[in-house]
This record gives structure tokens, C-alpha cells and sequence, in this order.
């Protein structure tokens, strides 16, 4: 467990399609899960339909030979299903086995970071699996109008942080961001809280707990709006702490995951002063 730490996030586990999102065409190596199990209900569709047809030409004016064409097509329907069938079996293997060695990855960082602290490594908790359950299909977006609403307060106690911090006052910004993660858990500003109050530590010199909220932020939220800024800022304080081999992937795949964030340019360039391979 104390082999070198690396991150994998969210985006390369399910990353079989992303990076070519601006294509209207994917190819069959870019297909997602989604796409696939869609062709499997529709051939499983098709393939009732034509059986259906089958049963109903059972009259004497059907001759042996006007089936043969539709059995055929059966025939082909059904092994293309065959085939989709396996590739989906593929594709969910490969993704279970990515979600595994992403959260094992996690838990080494996170142990890593226990230990520098000088903190009890038995009292780790195990690890949330990376993703969650890899079965469970992405939420569609929900509108506007159904987006959570801010508590009475929530928004005027985050501005209130942001401003200390901003102000320079990193000792009491990191006292609000804390308050308000604790006021109020599951905020649809949590995600930002966790890169201010991070900021906060990392202003008053404590960089091993500021990595270790960036840490936890971005786990909990991979996709956030600032989820490139907190990874980037994980694996810039890394870097600080001297953890290099942990730092260098991790500042990586910010440019893999936000190739257009401006973020990515300041990653690639502090691998590029840290001599990352």
C-alpha cells in the first residue's frame, strides 16, 4: 500500500468515448456503454417483431421458400446481438477493472498523505469506491428550475469566506469555508468550498491539509466547475511536499481530463519543471 501514489479519475474510467466528444460520428473503439446496451434493445426489438412475423405465415398460401430470406435475416440479427452481447460483457469488465485500480490508487494517496501528517494510518477508512456503482447510469442533467436550491444564508456565508480569502485573510477564510462545509453538508457549493478552503490552508503554509481537502474535494466531485483547479492544486502541493512521483500523473491527467481548461497549460508546465517522465 505504500507503492507510489497515482491518480485516475472519473473521466478515464469512463473515458471510452470523451475524448472526441465533437464528433457527430464515434467509431466502434469510441462507443460508450450507453450506446452499446441502446443497439441491444433495439435488435432485441427487431428480433421479436420478425418472429412475430414468422408465426402469423403459417397459412397454405406461404411457400417453403418465402421464409428463407427472413429466417436469414434472423439469423444475422441474432449475431450481431451475439456480438454486441460480448462486447458489452467487455466493456463492463474493463470498466470494473479501472474503477478498482482507480480507488486502490486513491487509498494509497490518502495514506500517503495520513503518513506525512504524522496521523494515525489504522484509522483509515476504507476507501469510497472511484465512481460509485459503475452499473448506475449517469443522471441526466437536471433543468435549471429543478436545480437545488440554496438554504436561507448558504450563499451570503460562502460569499463571506470567498471574500476573506480574497481579502487575505486565509486564517479566518479557512475558519468560514469550514464552518460552511459543516452547516451546510451536500451544498451545491461544496465543491467550491473545498477549493477555498484549501487555498486558505495552502495561504497560511499547512500544504499537507490543503492537499488533503483537495483531495477529498475532487473524489467527491469529479466534475464539478472547479474540478480542473482543485486537481491541478492537489498536484501542485504534491509537488511541494516532494511527492513528484505521486504529483506527476496526477498534474497529467489534468490535461487529459480539462484539455481545455487553462489549468492545463500551468500542469503541463510544472511537470515540465518537475522533469515528470
Amino acid at each position: 500500500m505504500r507503492r507510489a501514489a497515482a491518480w485516475l479519475s472519473v473521466a478515464l474510467v469512463l473515458g471510452l468515448a470523451a475524448p472526441l466528444a465533437a464528433q457527430t460520428e464515434p467509431t466502434a473503439r469510441e462507443r460508450t456503454l450507453a450506446d452499446v446496451r441502446q443497439d441491444l434493445n433495439v435488435l432485441y426489438i427487431e428480433i421479436q417483431r420478425l418472429k412475430r412475423e414468422l408465426s402469423t405465415t403459417g397459412g397454405p398460401d406461404v411457400t417453403p421458400s418465402a421464409g428463407g430470406p427472413m429466417l436469414d435475416r434472423v439469423d444475422a440479427i441474432e449475431g450481431a446481438l451475439q456480438r454486441l452481447t460480448a462486447r458489452t460483457e467487455e466493456l463492463e469488465h474493463r470498466v470494473e477493472r479501472i474503477v478498482e485500480d482507480g480507488t486502490q490508487r486513491i487509498g494509497d494517496l490518502e495514506f500517503r498523505l495520513v503518513e506525512l501528517e504524522g496521523g494515525d494510518v489504522s484509522a483509515l477508512e476504507e476507501t469510497t469506491t472511484l465512481g460509485g456503482e459503475v452499473d448506475a447510469p449517469a443522471p441526466d442533467p437536471a433543468p435549471e428550475a429543478d436545480a437545488p436550491q440554496l438554504a436561507v444564508g448558504e450563499e451570503a456565508d460562502f460569499e463571506a469566506a470567498t471574500a476573506a480569502l480574497e481579502a487575505g485573510e486565509a486564517g479566518r477564510a479557512a475558519a468560514l469555508f469550514r464552518t460552511f462545509r459543516e452547516d451546510y453538508p451536500g451544498s451545491p457549493l461544496a465543491p467550491r468550498a473545498a477549493l477555498g478552503l484549501g487555498r486558505a490552508l495552502a495561504a497560511e503554509g499547512d500544504t499537507r491539509a490543503a492537499a488533503r481537502v483537495w483531495l477529498d474535494g475532487f473524489s467527491a466531485h469529479p466534475d464539478a466547475e472547479v474540478a480542473d483547479e482543485t486537481l491541478y492544486r492537489l498536484g501542485d502541493a504534491l509537488a511541494a511536499l516532494g511527492q513528484t512521483e505521486a504529483a506527476c500523473p496526477i498534474l497529467a491527467d489534468v490535461g487529459v481530463r480539462f484539455p481545455d481548461s487553462p489549468f492545463a497549460g500551468e500542469a503541463a508546465a510544472r511537470r515540465e519543471g518537475l522533469s515528470c517522465p
